[in-house]
């Protein structure tokens, strides 16, 4: 029985205009906020030569890194380039004392970086964890 003459029901139907617009909108957000791609880096400022010359630190063992890659301990050629090696060279260079001894890079400008990473971790595997680069004076 159709109580309601005269009146037509209207078909119902979803007005898909506003939800394209949050949609879209979301979108948008989305792609300004995520990175597609992260670069792992490590992010160094370099030192300058322009600083006056330190004295020298009475606990220090000097390394010395050739262009080729060879290494010396306080001046005195290490036997391989491998990180064992120039760990057990370390901890006889080790002076005893109290004080926590430094080890100083002396690297050539064209040393190969892996020579560099090889003296570091044989300093810390010779539990020698105070490291730092020796730099030359700038030339005018």
């Amino acid at each position: 029985m159709n109580f309601r003459r005269g009146r037509r029901t209207e078909d119902v139907e979803i007005n898909l205009i506003p939800l394209i617009d949050v949609m879209l909108v979301i979108i948008i957000f989305l792609m300004l906020t995520t990175t597609y791609s992260k670069f792992s880096g490590l992010e160094i400022n370099l030192p300058t030569a322009a600083s006056p010359a330190t004295q020298s630190i009475p606990n220090e063992i000097d390394v010395i890194i050739t262009a080729a890659g060879d290494v010396l301990v306080n001046r005195a050629p290490v036997g391989g380039r491998e990180p064992s090696v120039i760990a057990d060279a370390l901890r006889r260079a080790r002076p005893q004392s109290e004080k926590e001894p430094v080890v100083i890079i002396n690297a050539d400008a064209k040393t190969p970086h892996q020579a560099v990473i090889d003296v570091m971790q044989a300093a810390q595997a010779a539990d020698l964890p105070q490291i730092t680069f020796a730099t030359q004076a700038a030339q005018n």
